[in-house]
């Protein structure tokens, strides 16, 4: 078992410590917060709390620290362990640039430990029955995905409001939905880029977006996160040449309708206030098939699993640098195309 250390005890600390409590790979050694009411939060719950950073940094029994503080002081804090010669995890976005990141992944490379960043979104079933689908072709070619997450209780009061601490959705949820698409339309570059900003309840960050992908081969990808939707539009929606899926919310099943007959010259048209269409005329089950593809199973422990084992020698881990470098640039050019209100050319 490796000895986990955790430096933040906040919202994703603590979820972090209350898995490890539960984990068959990490032992919770301890966290440290510098704020001492977190630290008596912990001991309340029988965890220990180290006294102070050094002090958890110089147990030789911790070879395993997670970073789960604010976004804008990551850097510092993955790079004291990683010198500590503790292997790190850190929570997402990692950092605040891809030069910061660059600067991490050194440090690393200099001490001889591994780093790597909690994209533990790779686990939402969600995520995973769009990404099985799309490798299966059970549909054809795919052409064009839609990621949403829709909320309607605006930004958060707490450090995610302020641009000083790495606040805003694109840095909130931006960096695990741009994830999900480049892990599905994995090898394929963008090539176009186009990002909207929306400051509905927030004017120093942005408190939702919207955000255009285009892709060497033409697919397309649209990312879109809302706080101050009532009426949410579907989690995920995807289109290919042979039918369409879509998972209207994280806990439905992703339902599929594929297209097994064209059958043109046999439509109907259908009267509509206004006149006949013949364009939008509705199918029905003598030209597609319907259907649910059961969720996916998915283990949020294996992200721990897969890491002591890299660790170990025995796998490789699975959050790899190029990809978190990635979606470093792809959020830096959306900050950029804001900035501008252009669409950008890219390479990325």
């Amino acid at each position: 078992m490796h000895r986990l250390g955790i430096v933040g005890y906040g919202g994703m600390g603590g979820w972090h410590a209350d898995h490890a409590l539960k984990s068959d790979v990490v032992e919770l050694a301890g966290i440290y917060d510098i704020k001492p009411e977190r630290c008596e939060a912990a001991k309340q719950k029988g965890i220990h709390a180290y006294d102070s950073m050094e002090a958890l940094l110089s147990d030789e029994s911790v070879d395993l620290v997670t970073v789960a503080i604010p976004n804008d002081v990551h850097k510092d804090v993955v790079i004291k362990c990683l010198l500590a010669g503790k292997n790190v995890i850190c929570e997402k976005p990692v950092a605040l640039s891809s030069a910061e990141f660059a600067e991490m992944v050194d440090a690393a490379h200099k001490s001889g430990k591994l780093f790597t960043v909690h994209q533990n979104r790779r686990w939402d079933v969600d995520f995973l029955a769009m990404k099985q689908l799309y490798n299966s072709g059970e549909i054809g070619n795919v052409f064009n995905i839609e990621s949403r997450i829709h909320g309607s209780r605006g930004i958060p009061s707490d450090w995610r409001g302020e641009k000083e601490y790495g606040g805003g959705m694109l840095f909130d949820w931006g960096v695990h939905l741009i994830d999900q698409i480049l892990q599905i339309y994995a090898g394929k570059k963008i090539k176009k880029l186009y990002c909207r900003f929306e400051h509905t309840t927030n004017f120093e960050v942005d408190d939702g977006f919207k955000l255009d992908l285009t892709f060497e081969g033409g697919e397309q990808a649209y990312v879109e996160v809302g706080t101050y939707n009532f009426i949410a539009l579907p989690r995920f929606y995807m289109q290919a040449k042979q039918g369409t899926a879509m998972i209207t919310d994280w806990r439905e099943k992703c339902k599929v309708v594929k297209c097994k007959a064209w059958h043109e010259s046999d439509v109907l048209p259908v009267q509509t206030a206004a006149g006949l269409t013949k364009t939008m005329a509705p199918r029905d089950d003598v030209t597609t098939d319907t259907y649910e593809i059961e969720r996916p199973h998915s283990d949020v422990h294996d992200f721990y699993r897969n890491f002591c084992a890299a660790i170990e020698g025995k796998e490789e881990q699975l959050i790899k640098h190029d990809e978190v470098m990635r979606v470093m640039k792809v959020m830096e050019a959306s900050f950029e195309s804001v900035e501008k209100d252009a669409v950008l050319a890219c390479d990325i």
